[in-house]
C-alpha cells in the first residue's frame, strides 16, 4: 500500500499525534489491515513468545524481544477524507524516531563507525566492560570493589599488534504519555485499509533520553576516556540530534574531539527502511554538554525579570 503523507496540521482541527512508525521491523503505513490485526494480537499478549523475528538482530531469525514490538514512532495528521484515519506527516517533522536501541544494529552500524574510529570496517565488538568501581572503605579493591558502571560496547581493531579501540553508546528516544496497549486494541478492531489515527497523546521524550540519561553517561565516562587518549562514539537518529544537540560548535578533525556523533536517517524507499549513517559530527565534551542542556544560560537580568513576573502573576 502506498504511503500517504500530509501536512503537519490536521485538517479536522485535531493536532497531529505520534503513533507507531515501525512495528516488528515493518513500516506501519505499509502494513495491510490483516497484518496490522495480526501484529496487534501478538502485541497484546502478556509475553513475547511467538513474536515475529527482528530483522535487525543477526541473521533476522531471532524473535523480537521487545513487548509490543514498536521500533520507532512517527507523526500523523488526521486524514481529510476520513478523520478517524491518518496520513503520515512529511518533511523533517515526519522523520522516524527510533525507540528501540536494537533498531540501530541494522546492517551492522558498527562497520561505518569502526572504519572512522578504529580504522577497521569489521571491528571486534566487545560488550559490557567494567568501567567504574566503588571501593568499600577499609577493604582491598581487588576483593571487594562494587561494579557501578560499564562501557556498554567497545569496538576494537582486529589487528591486535596495537590495541586500538573506542567506546560506543547507542541512544534511542524514550516516549512519554499513554502506553501503547490502548492503541494495539484500537488497531485490532479497526476496519479498512486506512491508517488508524493515534488514539491518545504520546511524544518522544528528548529531555529524558538526552540531558537526563545520556549526558550523565558522557560526563562520567568521557573525562577518563580523554585522559586515556580514547574517543566516545554516540549513535542517535536525526530527529534526536536536532532536538538535543543545539547550536554548538564542532571540530573538524577527530584528533581534536572527545565525542563523535553518528547521526542516522532511515531511508523509507525500502521496507524495512534502510539505515544510512552520516559523517560524524565531532565535539568536545564541554560543547556537547552545552548542547544537551539547551545552549547558553540567560543573563542575570533576564532571569530575575522572570522571578518578578512569577511573583506578580
Amino acid at each position: 500500500m502506498a504511503k500517504r503523507r500530509g501536512r503537519a496540521t490536521g485538517s479536522s482541527g485535531r493536532a497531529p499525534r505520534f503513533g507507531i512508525g515501525e512495528w516488528y521491523g515493518r513500516s506501519f503505513v505499509n502494513l495491510t489491515e490483516a497484518e496490522r490485526h495480526k501484529y496487534a494480537e501478538i502485541a497484546l499478549r502478556s509475553s513475547t513468545a511467538n513474536a515475529p523475528p527482528c530483522p535487525f538482530i543477526g541473521a533476522g531469525n531471532t524473535p523480537c524481544p521487545k513487548k509490543g514490538g514498536v521500533c520507532s514512532l512517527r507523526l500523523y495528521a488526521p486524514d481529510a477524507n476520513s478523520p478517524d484515519d491518518a496520513v503520515a506527516v512529511g518533511g523533517p517533522d515526519g522523520d522516524l524516531r527510533v525507540t528501540c536501541p536494537t533498531r540501530f544494529k541494522q546492517d551492522s552500524v558498527y562497520a561505518d563507525i569502526g572504519l572512522v574510529m578504529v580504522r577497521d570496517h569489521n571491528p571486534l565488538i566487545v560488550s559490557e566492560i567494567r568501567f567504574l568501581q566503588r571501593l568499600v572503605a577499609g577493604e582491598e579493591s581487588s576483593a571487594s570493589s562494587e561494579d557501578v558502571g560499564n562501557i556498554d560496547i567497545v569496538l576494537v581493531n582486529r589487528d591486535r599488534s596495537t590495541l586500538l579501540w573506542c567506546a560506543l553508546e547507542i541512544q534511542a528516544v524514550y516516549f512519554s504519555g499513554a502506553g501503547m496497549t490502548s492503541m494495539f486494541a484500537r488497531i485490532a478492531t479497526h476496519q479498512g485499509n486506512g491508517i488508524p489515527f493515534p488514539d491518545k497523546n504520546r511524544r518522544p521524550d528528548y529531555r529524558s533520553s538526552g540531558p537526563k540519561r545520556l549526558m550523565p553517561q558522557l560526563q562520567i565516562k568521557v573525562p577518563t576516556l580523554r585522559r586515556w587518549g580514547k574517543k566516545m562514539a554516540v549513535v542517535v537518529d536525526a530527529a534526536w540530534f536536532r532536538s538535543n544537540v543545539i547550536d554548538v560548535a564542532t571540530v573538524k578533525d577527530i584528533s581534536n574531539c572527545d565525542i563523535a556523533w553518528f547521526v542516522i536517517r532511515l531511508d523509507e524507499s525500502t521496507d524495512p527502511a534502510t539505515m544510512v549513517v552520516g559523517s560524524p559530527e565531532m565535539q568536545t565534551l564541554e560543547r556537547a554538554v552545552e548542547g544537551l542542556t539547551g545552549g547558553h544560560p540567560v543573563t542575570l537580568a533576564a532571569f530575575e525579570s522572570k522571578i518578578v513576573e512569577k511573583i506578580n502573576s
